[in-house]
């Protein structure tokens, strides 16, 4: 079991001792010692349930919400809640899987050459990430969510992008498709360009979601958009996709090595698939602009939460 420090024991125990019923005896902290059990199974449930529902529509996975939020305000240690938030991130995948792709928002010749690159060396990142301390992780991260914040903010915004010719790859492969627009009731007929540079980008993308536990929506989408011409809703519907195979592969890593509790991943991973569910439903109908300003407030505040917490200035 990954446990470098006393509060990373402790606040294992913690975790375990909720399934078993411990009440306070085994608390990281005052504050976990005077809370219920139960609280904490309740808590994660209902949190992951509200980002199962923004996620999807924002083309974000849930880890890249879930792991700086549960890692700065619940007492459980970084590598058990980065374990969790690749679960939770392949959980809202996996729910909104099915429903993408037969609405047409997701492309399964888009997908798999990206998700190939990107498994693979999420593998690379999640050891990485497991063989570091837990305060230099926790750095870290916060700074890796507040440069996505930047990346989402600053990033172009492009419903429709215009290729006006696919490279010789992306026409190798047959990635092209058309999609129908629930909100305005027209089929929209798409291709890429750009392959070779998304591969690479997917690639260093596969090594931060696995060494973060974050998932990876939040590079998906603008390098599926921005960088190969994708249109916006299908860049967020295959970014699901593409998540529920890179989040598989570095998910075991943490399973191997013993940094999966159930008491955290459970409540997490339910909460986040019926949530999931919905927003899937709504990705159809909304602009992807509606939730896409909540979302960015939500990491900013999570990713200085997170900075200030591996500093030791906000314990």
């Amino acid at each position: 079991m990954i446990l470098r420090d006393r509060r990373g024991v402790v606040a294992a125990l913690l975790a375990i001792g909720a399934l078993a019923g411990a009440p306070d005896a085994l608390a990281a902290d005052a504050v976990a010692a005077t809370t219920a059990w139960w609280v904490w199974p309740l808590a994660l449930f209902s949190v992951c349930f509200v980002l199962g529902i923004v996620a999807v529509p924002a083309g974000v996975g849930g880890g890249v919400l879930f792991v700086p939020i549960v890692s700065g305000f619940f007492p459980f240690h970084i590598d058990f809640v980065r374990g969790a938030g690749l679960l939770v991130a392949l959980a809202s995948a996996l729910a909104a899987g099915p429903n993408l792709l037969r609405s047409g928002l997701a492309d399964l010749r888009l997908a798999l050459p990206l998700a190939l690159l990107a498994s693979a060396s999420s593998i690379a990142g999640a050891m990485m990430g497991l063989a570091l301390p837990a305060n230099v992780v926790q750095t870290a991260l916060g700074v890796t969510i507040l440069a996505i914040v930047a990346l989402m903010a600053l990033a172009k915004k492009s419903e429709l992008p215009e290729v006006t010719a696919p490279d010789p790859l992306s026409a190798a492969l047959r990635i092209h498709g058309v999609f129908r627009d629930a909100a305005s009731g027209r089929d929209h007929g798409w291709r890429v360009h750009r392959t070779p540079q998304g591969l690479v980008l997917f690639t260093l993308i596969g090594v931060l979601a696995g060494m973060f536990g974050l998932g990876a929506g939040w590079a998906n989408v603008p390098a599926l958009n921005l960088v190969m011409g994708a249109p916006l809703k299908v860049s967020a519907g295959t970014s699901s996709f593409i998540l529920s195979l890179v989040d598989s592969a570095a998910a075991w890593v943490y399973l191997n090595k013993g940094a999966v509790l159930a008491a955290i991943a459970v409540p997490s991973v339910i909460g986040m698939m019926l949530g999931a569910r919905i927003g899937a439903h709504l990705l159809g109908v909304l602009k992807a602009s509606t939730v896409r300003r909540m979302v960015l407030l939500l990491l900013f505040f999570s990713g200085l939460r997170a900075l200030l917490k591996g500093l030791a200035i906000w314990n």
